[in-house]
Formats: structure tokens, C-alpha cells, sequence
């Protein structure tokens, strides 16, 4: 007699494919090699990797097809409308993202972890008062906040800065003062406080190094969230302004011509996917490796 397996029990066991299909011998090896590819390599060596400029034109081959349908190898994934590669522009454009992803979480979470180590050791009136303005700034959607500031400021690099790390702070505020809150009632914290360590101290040495991997967790998790939050702006035109290649601008430039020229949203938007995917991925493994309570697998 044929018995079905309970559904509670065929959900850990598609996980531990999956893991065991991105994770070959316990590494994300796929995410890895995608985020190498898609985004680390493009960011770091494009001038010299790209086969055109990323505002070289030429009109003569403006609307190439990618060569798997009818193109040329001049130009393996096609122009635009005035003749720009869409391969030379994509891999530019993993520059800004790589770069305001690096700048904006670091940002982030320089702010929002003081601000919640310093909550989370004295409590009392500033951890109300941190903790108030961290819950307002979660409780305002996202993308209307950034819409908001970035309409405020103007679209440009620093801006697209200001919006994320804006956004991001209260994430790293709220996580890492949760972590001091448990660490500052152990007993090497307490016994520090009776050998005559200052706050300072007992901060740098006893609490700031146990929290280290939450936040280099959750700063992985969140380069995915940056990635779609800047294209996302420059694709509404208030992120970082033309004629800088990000991927978001890619996207928005092909958008009005999906029916006679789909290439040229497509390619920036799967270099956007593969490495949202990829990132999350490799924070999952992270975040796994990192606090072994996490470990499903």
C-alpha cells in the first residue's frame, strides 16, 4: 500500500535539497559564483572588461539584437537606442550597485549600532527614546520614505547614501540592542563592572565582539534590500541621476520598448535578480554558519 508523506515532513526534506543543490559540500558555492560573476568581478574590473565604454555610441548599430537572436557578436547582448552596448552598461552598472550597497550599509550600521549599543547598556530615557524613534521609522513603508527623502534631497549619489542608510539604521538599532540587553546581564560583564572597567571598556572588549556576527549577518541580508531600493529610485528617476548607467536606469530606459527591443530591460533586471537571490542566499549560509541555534541543515 502506497502512504503519502505528511506534508510537515516533505518541508525540511525540499529544503535540505535545495541547500544540498546551492550548497554543494556545505558552501553556497552557486551564490558565490553568481555574485563573482554578476556583480564583484563587473564592479571591480569593468573599464577593463567591458568591450565598449559605458557612454560609447554608435548610431549605425543603434537596436542590435543579443546574438542569439539575430545580432552580432560585436555586441553579445544587444545595443540601445543610441547604439550603447547593453553588456558594457550592465557590468558599469554593478559598480554603483556594489559601491552604494558597500557605502550605504556601512552607513547604516555605524549609526544604527551605536545608537543601539549605547541603548541597550544604559536603557533608562535614551533607550525609550531610541527605541520610540526606531519603531516610527519602521512602522513608515519603506519606499515612501525613500521616496520622500530622496525627493527631498535631489537624485544623486550622496542622496541615494542618505535614503539607505536612513532606512537601514533602525534594522541594526533595534537587532543589536536586543543582543546587549541579554549580554550586558552575563556574568564576564558584571565581573568587569566590579574589577573597575568603564562603560567604555566593558563596551569595546565584553559586548561589542559578541554582537559582531549579528551584524555582519544582517548587514549581508541587507545588500539585497539596497540593490532593490536603489534601482527602484533611479528606475522612478530620483535615484542617481543619467547618464550613469545603474541598473535601476537600464530597466527604466527599456521599459517603453518591451515589445520591439525586450533586452534592454531584461539583462539589467537579471543581474538584478541573480544577485538579490544570490545575496539572500549567502546571508541564509551566513547567518547558518555564524549561530549554529539558526542551523537547519
Amino acid at each position: 500500500m502506497h502512504m503519502s508523506t505528511p506534508a510537515s515532513a516533505e518541508a525540511p526534506a525540499i529544503r535540505k535539497n535545495r541547500a544540498r543543490f546551492l550548497r554543494p559540500g556545505g558552501y553556497p558555492v552557486v551564490p558565490i559564483v553568481i555574485l563573482t560573476l554578476v556583480l564583484i568581478v563587473p564592479a571591480l574590473f569593468s573599464p577593463w572588461l567591458a568591450p565598449y565604454g559605458a557612454e560609447e555610441t554608435d548610431l549605425r548599430t543603434r537596436l542590435a539584437p543579443p546574438v542569439f537572436f539575430g545580432g552580432s557578436w560585436d555586441h553579445m547582448l544587444g545595443t540601445d537606442r543610441l547604439g550603447r552596448d547593453v553588456l558594457s552598461r550592465t557590468m558599469y552598472g554593478a559598480r554603483y550597485a556594489l559601491s552604494i550597497s558597500a557605502v550605504g550599509i556601512l552607513v547604516g550600521v555605524v549609526i544604527g549600532s551605536t545608537l543601539g549599543l549605547i541603548a541597550g547598556y544604559a536603557r533608562g530615557w535614551f533607550d525609550t527614546v531610541i527605541m520610540r524613534l526606531v519603531d516610527i521609522s519602521l512602522a513608515l513603508p519603506a519606499m515612501l520614505l525613500a521616496l520622500a527623502l530622496a525627493a527631498l534631497s535631489g537624485p544623486s549619489f550622496r542622496s541615494v547614501i542618505i535614503v539607505v542608510a536612513f532606512v537601514l539604521w533602525a534594522y541594526f538599532a533595534r537587532q543589536v540592542r536586543a543582543e546587549v540587553l541579554s549580554l550586558r546581564e552575563l556574568d564576564y560583564v558584571a565581573l568587569a563592572v566590579v574589577a573597575g572597567s568603564s562603560h567604555l571598556t566593558i563596551l569595546r572588549r565584553h559586548i561589542l565582539v559578541n554582537v559582531m556576527n549579528t551584524i555582519v549577518v544582517l548587514a549581508t541580508l541587507q545588500v539585497g534590500i539596497v540593490i532593490t531600493l536603489e534601482a527602484s529610485l533611479s528606475f522612478l528617476g530620483i535615484g542617481i541621476p543619467r547618464p550613469t548607467p545603474t541598473w535601476g536606469l537600464l530597466v527604466s530606459d527599456g521599459r517603453q520598448l518591451l515589445t520591439s527591443a525586450w533586452w534592454l530591460s531584461f539583462f539589467p533586471g537579471l543581474a538584478i535578480l541573480l544577485t538579490v537571490l544570490s545575496v539572500n542566499l549567502f546571508g541564509d549560509w551566513l547567518r547558518d554558519r555564524l549561530d549554529p541555534k539558526q542551523r537547519t541543515i
